[in-house]
């Protein structure tokens, strides 16, 4: 499993949502995230599974 970070801008382009979305999603853990300093980080594996059952959902 990869333990990449994806950076906010990264998960936006993967997910199509706005920043403003991806930051809701992590306030309300439905995206896990690191704080890296003053960036929001996401595990790349997450934001796959994430991406996955968004889509299941249509």
């Amino acid at each position: 499993m990869s333990d990449k970070l994806l950076s906010l801008d990264e998960v936006c382009e993967i997910l199509g949502q706005s920043p403003t979305t991806i930051k809701r999603y992590a306030r309300e853990n439905l995206l896990s995230s690191v704080q890296d300093g003053d960036e929001l980080k996401f595990p790349e594996p997450e934001v796959m599974r994430y991406l996955e059952f968004s889509k299941r959902l249509g």
